[in-house]
């Protein structure tokens, strides 16, 4: 017989902003989260590059006459 792997129950290394935060599915598929989406997503606005606008020059206005 093989061996049984141990589960393993500590916390993974998150951003200190993020301390606290759990995320789980339950028995009907639906995701909980012990954090709002709203503070989720500033989180990553404020930390993260998006990938798509790297490149983009920003838009130029035009001026009117």
């Amino acid at each position: 017989m093989g061996k049984k792997k141990e589960l393993n129950d500590d916390k993974p290394k998150v951003h200190k902003d993020l301390d606290g935060f759990d995320i789980k599915i339950n028995t009907f598929g639906e995701i909980q989260m012990s954090y709002d989406v709203e503070k989720i997503n500033n989180f990553l606005n404020d930390n993260v590059d998006d990938k798509k606008l790297k490149d983009v020059d920003p838009p130029k206005t035009k001026k009117k006459k």
